[in-house]
């Protein structure tokens, strides 16, 4: 790491250069960021509080409650601060530490996708075998995978960064420290750690969407199967959050992570998607489609 010496730390372009505008931004993601704060603790609250919600899906959706404050909580707090700063800076070792930490939530959470699209498939098409597939100790060990994954993918993508020599320009074109945005800047050929980047997150594509792919498609053949238009929408019901947490997540961050890197505003806009929106969003769409949820929630606001 003795490398990066040449300078000591990144200016980060941020999303807008206009004052005005970015007074705007600060208002608007801090409300966003408070909205997330608040959406996922409590959602972590009602799963802790109503004994009835201790079954698989609400144990993983705490845990997804709980790595969306922490993925928000990386870059959001420092993007709120350069919104109301002239210097937009980062010290190296903070943005080393962001990256790091932004790509082990980020994987860490695409394997608790995976595990919760599992337990649907489980639940759906196994109804009656359902607390046995879905034991306490299959689960545990889903959730400590998931970590163990995003641990090791962050921690081999950044110990391959002390072979990169940077000086010249340290301007990052986004809104925080993420190593696509990194590898520009190198005076070093970066494409080694390109490819590592690249084969690593589609190693974990390939180990985490099939899951992901296979249980959708069994549970929607289980689903047209129901002659019920009752018991269709039921079943439905119980999967189309997941769906859509999933699509929101998945769709923008592979992109990201397996493109090379441009500088452009649509990676930034991307980036927003995955990194921002979906934490406040997964509360809010596992809430408002949730009955149990819902009247957990009503009953903890009547006490």
């Amino acid at each position: 790491m003795h490398n990066f010496t040449f300078f000591t730390e990144f200016t980060l372009l941020g999303l807008s250069a206009d004052p005005h505008i970015q007074a705007l931004l600060f208002v608007l993601f801090l409300g966003i960021y408070l909205l997330t704060l608040v959406g996922n603790t409590v959602m972590i609250l009602i799963i802790k509080a109503d004994s009835q919600l201790h079954i698989p899906m609400y144990f993983f959706l705490g845990h997804l409650s709980f790595l969306d404050i922490g993925f928000s909580s990386v870059t959001v707090p420092k993007m709120l601060q350069n919104f109301l700063s002239q210097k937009k800076s980062i010290s190296v070792w903070g943005c080393i530490t962001q990256s790091f930490f932004f790509l082990l939530y980020g994987c860490a959470e695409a394997s608790l996708l995976s595990a919760m699209a599992y337990d649907r498939y489980a639940a759906v098409c196994h109804p009656l075998l359902y607390t046995v597939v879905m034991n306490k100790p299959l689960c545990t060990a889903m959730v400590c995978a998931g970590w163990l994954v995003g641990l090791l993918n962050s921690l081999v993508n950044h110990l391959f960064i002390h072979k990169l020599r940077f000086w010249g320009s340290n301007t990052i074109s986004h809104f925080f420290c993420e190593l696509p945005s990194l590898f520009p800047l190198s005076c070093t050929d970066p494409t080694a750690n390109e490819f590592l980047l690249s084969g690593t997150s589609a190693l974990l594509g390939l180990l985490t969407l099939p899951l992901i792919l296979f249980s959708y498609s069994r549970i929607i053949s289980a689903i047209l199967n129901i002659h019920s238009y009752e018991g269709q929408g039921k079943a439905f019901s119980t999967c189309s959050s997941h769906l859509i947490v999933v699509l929101l997540f998945y769709g923008t961050a592979l992109f990201r992570y397996i493109s090379p890197a441009s500088g452009s505003v649509l990676e930034r806009v991307v980036s927003i998607q995955y990194s921002v929106i979906t934490s406040l969003l997964s509360p809010l769409i596992y809430s408002l489609k949730n009955q149990e949820v819902k009247g957990t929630l009503q009953r903890m606001l009547r006490k």
